[in-house]
């Protein structure tokens, strides 16, 4: 089971008429070609992907009219036998998950253009994992991500264990476990929506998390026998894989992260503390 291949879906997509800040100050159109270490943000993924041997496909959601755009950065790696097509996107993120899934019942590891410090090591435990469950979330501790760089994450879900941060990547495993994605498909900002919450996940869920009575691993027992699915954490010792290119302040921690995978002399950065 372990040798079981996935494929894999990377949301690329950008809102119509809406130009990252990332993406302005490159010059460029998408946020997925902003380059970082001399290539563009989907390119290191891209090259993690393509190189993993628990890679069956890629498949890449961009919105129509800018497939064509960004499909150059994806040729270099065709020849590498993995296929790599481009899917639709949707407005709402679980939607253009659900687009790309095409009703399949498969093993899908869902990832993003920006996550370019993801490694073959992570992928392969999330893949190990996601294949003994129904689902899973991948994070990483508040004091690991600290240790990497004490400003690459600021956004911490605190439990009665730790304080975690989300390592953007999850995965379902077959059409039992789209279950849980249906809770999102209203749309719109589901964790700032508490009536959207209450409904997936149950008040008492909700109130043992946010009073920090319940550790990560009970919580998720919870939530698992609401939707009756097996949904498990990965928890990485690596804190660098929770630190994607959202703005300014991560780009340049993760700039200088990944110069020193490659080889490159880029000093470890002083971030200003009210930088974004």
């Amino acid at each position: 089971m372990s040798q079981t291949p996935v494929t894999v879906i990377v949301l690329a997509a950008q809102r119509t008429g809406v130009t990252n800040p990332l993406a302005a100050r490159a010059g460029v159109s998408h946020k997925a070609l902003v380059p970082i270490c001399g290539r563009p943000l989907i390119e290191h993924v891209m090259e993690v992907l393509t190189s993993s041997a628990g890679v069956s496909d890629i498949r890449v959601v961009l919105e129509p009219e800018g497939q064509q755009i960004v499909d150059p950065a994806l040729e270099t790696f065709r020849p590498r036998g993995i296929p790599i097509t481009l899917h639709n996107s949707d407005a709402n993120i679980v939607e253009s998950v659900l687009g790309a899934i095409q009703g399949e019942d498969r093993p899908f590891i869902v990832t993003t253009a920006d996550n370019v410090l993801l490694t073959k090591q992570g992928l392969d435990q999330a893949r190990t994992t996601l294949l003994q469950s129904d689902g899973i979330i991948t994070l990483t501790t508040r004091e690991r991500v600290w240790a990497v760089h004490p400003q690459g994450q600021r956004g911490f879900y605190d439990f009665k264990d730790a304080g975690y941060a989300s390592c953007n990547l999850f995965g379902l495993n077959g059409q039992k476990s789209l279950r849980a994605a249906e809770v999102f498909r209203e749309g719109g900002q589901f964790m700032s929506n508490k009536g959207r919450m209450i409904r997936a996940f149950g008040l008492f869920n909700i109130i043992l998390m946010g009073l920090k009575l319940i550790s990560l691993p009970r919580g998720l027992q919870r939530i698992s026998k609401r939707f009756g699915l097996d949904i498990r954490p990965v928890i990485y010792e690596d804190g660098s894989l929770a630190i994607d290119v959202d703005n300014e302040r991560t780009f340049i921690i993760a700039e200088w992260i990944l110069g020193q995978r490659l080889g490159m002399d880029i000093p470890k950065p002083e971030i200003p503390a009210d930088m974004k």
